[in-house]
């Protein structure tokens, strides 16, 4: 019985374990199915391969029947590069097999994934299923993420695109720059002196990069310690030392003697500032006190100070001096012409067309001067440029000393087609003191005393605008008869004042056609932002200019100014100048001079010109726009630099002398040149 069983048990074994095999196989089988359903369709990946397998398959019934571990290997996005391990029962139905030929039994191939972003993301989802692998012996943990989707891939390839190409920018313009600095080092390598000098300040560390002076001015810095060091030593009886500096500081200042710059320094210098260099090491070891030095220095820059106010004031004398001061030539000039005209006889000849001195259909130029050379450039720079010479009418007023000569050199030279007159102001019967405040004031004791006498005359000690009002051409009517413009020339209905340090580069002709707009005076205004204002020329701490007057109204200049003569006589602008010089007898509103007058008369009366029409400053300033200076129409050379004195501003000088006739006989016996 026993035995009957056990062959019976033994029979039927092997055919349920067959069927419990089949039956586990086929579960398996539909778990693939199911689950291989969640897996999306994939591209092929160039970059995803797989490098190989853990076992051979040798026929394709057995592949269904075995789970292959694969390995597969791809780089991420940031390069480095990632491995995985994956079971062959995890794979999407969208993974193939195929025969590699060549090669005995199959191998498994999968399907090239076109990104590493879809790589990476089959292979985060098949580990959902697989959860831990070993490969090797090692674990490798997998952690779940969740399926992208596909904008959201789209977004990120996008993103990589856009740095990749902002990073080949940047490469490019890092690639440009390094070239330019390249070469600018090259440019400046073949620019650079190499030429050591020697550098011995141990006091100023902008010596550290030697330029054309340096060495000049560490021999003064050098200089000025010395000194300092040399009194200190003095006061604590360290005479050796005393003497040395002393001895060190002449030296230097001989090797320095007149040099601006290293160039011009003696070939001893540079050992003069070495030797220096050594002596102040020592002092400063010696001697060093912060507190003392300090104390000394102060002192050596208060006296250095008061030295270079007292050069300021010897300088502005010297300027007024020279400004004052008639040159041989333009001395001479007159007296050879004043010897020919009543020598010759000129006293009898006049200047035709007479008729047209009173017509006031042409244009008439008002010029009050005792210069001869500075009026005939006035009035041939004038014609030059005139389109119609013949309608120009130049009427010139000069004192008695200049009359002769300047009428003899007018009645010699001629201007081409111009209409000349020249009188005499002492001529000029109606114009006495008793008519004139100014002239009154002139006569009087107060301001004989405030020009002649002794304990008042000019010297360095007084102020630079002392000085400047002391000009003797502030004592001459000619200088105040602009004022009397409608007594002048009664008949004239407008006419164009010109000053004698002028020079005329365009027609002028089109002034006359200017509309004041019913007011008398045409000027161009000087007022720049806080500067050439009313406050710069009167004294508004007085009542009478406070009250009455803007201290920022803009000032304009004369030297070339539209008179409407007609407008002038109705609003008796002469009896507003009056009214204000009377008041101002004890010059307590203003100092003497015309524009400080000027101003007052014609307050609100003034239309202000282009100022293309007149360029100001020619005479004192040396850093005028050069393009504003060519297209002028009047340039003026107001100021102590007058263009005919060696103080002439040297770049501004041939303006001025392009109009002179250099080739005059009176002008070469002169020795008048183009210097």
């Amino acid at each position: 019985m026993s035995a009957s069983l056990l062959s019976i048990i033994l029979f039927y074994f092997p055919v349920i374990v067959h069927a419990l095999l089949v039956k586990a196989q086929a579960s398996n089988l539909f778990t693939f199915d199911r689950e291989s359903r969640h897996f999306s369709q994939l591209n092929d990946c160039p970059q995803c391969v797989d490098t190989g397998e853990q076992g051979r398959i040798e026929s394709a019934s057995q592949q269904e029947e075995k789970d292959i571990d694969i390995i597969v290997t791809c780089n991420d996005l940031s390069g480095s590069m990632k491995m995985w391990s994956v079971k062959s029962r995890d794979l999407s139905a969208s993974w193939v097999w195929k025969d590699p030929g060549g090669v005995n039994g199959h191998t498994l191939s999968s399907k090239v994934l076109g990104d590493p972003l879809k790589l990476e993301l089959l292979l985060n989802e098949s580990d959902q299923h697989s959860g831990e692998r070993r490969y090797h012996g090692s674990e490798i943990q997998h952690q779940l993420v969740s399926p992208l989707h596909p904008m959201k891939l789209k977004r990120r390839m996008l993103r990589q695109e856009r740095r990749e190409r902002r990073t080949a920018e940047l490469i490019q313009q890092n690639k440009e720059t390094d070239d330019k600095m390249q070469e600018a080092a090259i440019e400046r390598a073949r620019e650079f002196d190499d030429t050591v000098k020697g550098k011995y300040s141990i006091w100023r560390k902008e010596y550290e990069n030697p330029n054309s002076d340096s060495t000049l001015k560490l021999m003064r810095d050098q200089i000025i310690m010395a000194r300092a060091y040399a009194t200190i030593a003095k006061a604590k009886n360290e005479m050796v030392l005393y003497d040395s500096l002393i001895k060190h500081s002449r030296e230097s200042q001989f090797a320095i003697g007149e040099a601006t710059s290293d160039v011009e320094l003696q070939p001893s210098a540079f050992d003069r500032a070495k030797e220096m260099g050594h002596i102040l090491s020592t002092a400063k070891d010696q001697l060093y006190d912060c507190i003392t030095i300090a104390r000394k220095l102060r002192a050596m820059l208060q006296s250095a100070e008061g030295s270079l106010n007292g050069k300021k004031k010897k300088s502005a004398f010297l300027i007024q001096l020279a400004a004052k001061t008639v040159t041989r030539p333009m001395h001479c000039i007159p007296l050879l012409l004043t010897t020919d005209y009543y020598l010759h006889g000129y006293q009898d000849k006049d200047f035709p067309d007479k008729e047209k001195l009173e017509d006031p259909s042409l244009y008439h130029y008002a010029i009050f001067s005792d210069n001869v050379l500075a009026t005939s450039v006035v009035v041939n720079s004038t014609v030059l440029h005139a389109k119609e010479p013949e309608k120009h009418v130049f009427h010139i007023v000069t004192d008695k000393l200049n009359f002769a000569a300047m009428k003899m050199w007018f009645l010699v030279n001629p201007p081409a087609g111009a209409v000349i007159q020249v009188e005499n102001v002492d001529e000029f019967t109606w114009l006495n003191s008793s008519y004139c405040p100014v002239l009154r004031q002139l006569e009087s004791a107060k301001m004989k005393d405030y020009y002649f006498k002794a304990h008042q005359a000019s010297s360095i000690t007084s102020g630079a605008d002392q000085l400047k009002y002391r000009n003797p051409k502030y004592l001459s009517m000619l200088n105040h008869l602009r004022f009397y413009l409608p007594e002048v020339y009664p008949k004239l209905d407008k006419i164009l004042f010109l000053d004698d340090d002028i020079v005329v580069q365009k027609d002028l002709t089109p002034l006359w056609s200017v509309d004041l707009q019913g007011r008398v005076n045409g000027a161009v205004e000087t007022c720049k932002e806080s500067f050439h204002r009313f406050d710069k020329y009167l004294n508004f701490s007085n009542p009478k200019i406070s009250e009455n007057f803007d201290p920022n109204a803009c000032g304009w200049a004369f030297g070339m100014n539209v008179f409407d003569l007609k407008d002038w006589r109705k609003r008796n602008i002469t009896g507003i100048y009056h009214h204000w010089q009377e008041m101002n007898e004890e010059r307590t509103l203003w100092k003497l001079g015309t524009l400080p007058p000027g101003l007052i008369t014609f307050y609100n009366l003034t239309y202000p010109l282009e100022r293309s029409w007149h360029v100001l400053g020619l005479g004192y300033d040396p850093a005028l726009n050069q393009t504003a200076i060519e297209n002028a129409a009047v340039v003026h050379y107001n100021g102590n630099y007058k263009p005919w004195l060696d103080l002439a501003i040297a770049k501004y000088k041939s303006y001025w002398s392009a109009y002179v006739m250099f080739d005059n006989p009176y002008l070469r016996l002169c020795n008048v040149d183009e210097r």
